[in-house]
């Protein structure tokens, strides 16, 4: 069975009535029920759930706190043979003081109890006046009726190393919320039980507040707060619940609803555990020790699919900051540029312009840096470099775009000088292997080089990072030059950002050129055209599609999973595209050529991280030019059957 890491969680939103202890329990209990079918692992309520939050002075009155106990008990009792985890909200009365809890449960026992740590004290909120601030950072045993129980903050729950931990509302708002000690003792996972009322701007601060508390925490976060049926005597709640990972927000509820409310979500412990392992920042505090690990009973399930959407391109940006992240990116191959320019003091820029995405892209960005460092276009030579496969739409959008950008523009065939070359090297041109096309790839680099010589200028390469991580350039070749301004973007970005560029920073005239070109088939263009003079070489049929190894790059370095892991969020991601078995047959090449190409990236020149994911030799990715791929091979393999 498999889950992938993965545990599903809920937060509920219930409707509630004020003090009636029994119609909250029923409530709670149907969804409860409603997330045990769903096979939700654990499910959260919010804040004082039981009684509801607004009671005022009835926290107060004996017979209040005994039918929260009673009806406590009467849902343990109905629950018992349920394996469902859920946290409830409820006064608990202990040496004579009440403190506001967090009720850990499951199959009919109380696992804990975790006690507010800071109440508020506003002119809205008067806890103070009901509740007594748990102080302790000890934990100790208690009597709630028929449970012995552990009372305390410093509680894990969970079993097999992945634990979540709990924090009720004002703990959030502190200056050093329980929730960034719980996550350095071990908690993957941490659930607020809350009732936060409703002001003008509130919701964004809330959520704000809660993402940046599970990105610092490299933790899931789920938020569950009061609803409908609490008293509206002076406030309003709207029933705010949240389900964040590592700072995304995956689920959240719907405000002012006037009946219950339910959001489901799978959180992936894996995931964090990959986060805290490669942040050297994240460190397990010494008050660890004092924490107290409780087990939970936990079935053995088998995800076959998410509730959470898989995104088939996850390096391209989300619609919502689309223009914005495009520009940063756009700005930081700028800046890294024009630092290189200063530092060098170049007199002039070198690129070889094909009509494809990659050049053009590289193009673009040496004429906005020329633009911001206040020196001439024409500095930029873009360099058209034809050879056996270059093909008339290809050349005809190099050439149009050069002329619009208006650049230094020089033609230079390469077809004798690599007929020359098959001469010299006793290679028959009819043989059209990797020597035929990789001697034309480095006939073009050792043009550009003798160039940027000559004209005290430097080499700007044009590879991306897919063909970084595939091999896909010929080495010492194309893999070469002076600085790599695209080796932080992948190729699935690379259109979005030419088609962003033409529609935000450019002229009409290189509008239209630059649409053809976003259209034009990915083709290195080595191999001889038809008789139609149309490309016979597609890169897609031969390493496969860019938006699979993408999708596999990005989960491979951004998080270390396993191919088994990366084959199940391919499946959800591509349903509709591409069958499991032509998914394994493109993850097996890119496992085979990320490992054996290592030593093209351990010399790749210089340039700009972009992203969370980068191949520099320098930087992010280290790895040994003959390391073995069998381990991955064979995971693979074992998929296929």
């Amino acid at each position: 069975m498999r889950n992938y890491g993965y545990c599903k969680v809920a937060a509920a939103v219930p409707e509630v009535k004020v003090a009636d202890c029994r119609f909250n329990i029923e409530q709670i209990k149907s969804f409860i029920l409603e997330a045990n079918n769903q096979k939700v692992e654990i499910i959260c309520f919010p804040e004082l759930s039981v009684t509801a939050y607004t009671c005022g002075d009835l926290f107060l009155q004996d017979t209040l706190i005994r039918e929260t106990e009673e009806s406590i008990h009467q849902l343990l009792a109905d629950t018992q043979n349920l394996p469902i985890c859920f946290i409830i909200g409820a006064p608990v009365k202990r040496n004579s003081k009440l403190y506001n809890c967090a009720i850990i449960c499951q199959k009919g026992k109380i696992l804990g109890i975790v006690p507010k740590r800071f109440l508020p004290n506003y002119s809205e909120f008067y806890e103070k006046r009901w509740f007594e601030a748990y102080l302790p950072d000890i934990n100790i045993e208690i009597s709630y009726g028929d449970c012995i129980c552990e009372f305390g903050r410093n509680l894990l729950f969970g079993s097999d190393g992945n634990y979540f931990a709990v924090e009720v509302c004002e703990d959030l708002w502190s200056v050093v919320p329980p929730s960034s000690y719980h996550s350095m003792a071990g908690a993957q996972l941490i659930f607020n039980l809350s009732a936060s009322d409703e002001l003008i701007g509130k919701q964004q601060y809330v959520k704000s507040l809660i993402s940046q508390q599970s990105a610092r925490c490299q933790s899931a976060y789920v938020y569950a707060g009061a609803g409908f049926g609490e008293s509206t005597t002076d406030l309003v709640y709207a029933g705010n619940a949240y389900i964040y990972e590592n700072g995304k927000l995956l689920s959240e509820s719907q405000r002012f609803q006037f009946k219950g409310q339910l959001i489901i979500n799978e959180i992936d412990f894996n995931l964090m555990d990959t986060e805290r392992r490669k942040n050297t920042t994240f460190f397990t505090d010494p008050i660890s020790n004092n924490y107290k690990k409780i087990a939970l009973y936990k079935e053995d399930l088998e995800i076959s699919r998410l509730t959470r959407s898989v995104n088939p391109t996850p390096f391209i940006p989300s619609s919502s900051d689309y223009n914005e992240s495009c520009e940063e990116i756009f700005s930081i191959q700028v800046a890294g540029l024009a630092k290189r320019i200063l530092h060098t003091q170049a007199k002039s820029l070198l690129i070889g312009v094909s009509g494809g995405l990659d050049s053009t892209l590289a193009l673009l960005v040496c004429v906005k840096t020329a633009d911001k460092l206040g020196l001439s276009r024409k500095m930029v030579c873009g360099v058209t470099l034809p050879g056996f496969g270059t093909t008339e739409r290809a050349y005809r959008n190099a050439v149009n775009l050069m002329k619009s950008l208006g650049v230094s523009m020089k033609e230079i065939s390469i077809v004798a000088a690599s007929e020359q070359h098959f001469k010299d090297i006793d290679h028959d041109p009819n043989i059209h292997d990797v020597t035929y096309e990789n001697t034309q790839a480095r006939e073009r680099t050792q043009i550009l080089m003798d160039m940027a010589n000559q004209m005290g200028g430097m080499v700007i390469g044009t590879g991306d990072m897919s063909e970084l991580a595939l091999g896909w350039a010929t080495y010492n070749g194309d893999h070469m030059s002076m600085y790599g301004v695209n080796a932080g973007i992948p190729k699935t970005l690379v259109r979005y950002l030419v088609q962003w560029i033409a529609n935000t920073q450019i002229d009409p005239q290189s509008k239209a050129t630059l649409s053809d070109i976003i259209d034009t088939p990915v083709s290195p263009e080595l191999l001889p055209v038809n008789n139609d003079g149309q490309m016979t070489q597609f890169t897609e049929d031969v390493v496969g599609p860019y938006e699979l190894h993408d999708f596999y790059l990005y989960y491979t370095l951004r998080y270390g999973f396993s191919p088994a892991k990366i084959y199940f969020l391919a499946k959800q991601a591509f349903e509709y595209k591409y069958e499991g078995k032509i998914i394994l047959k493109w993850m097996e090449v890119f496992f085979r050529r990320f490992f054996s190409q290592q030593f093209k990236r351990s010399s790749m020149p210089d340039g700009p991280k972009v992203g969370s994911v980068n191949l520099s030799p320098r930087g992010d990715w280290r790895m040994p030019s003959d390391a073995s791929a069998n381990l991955w091979l064979k995971e693979i393999e074992k998929l296929k059957n």
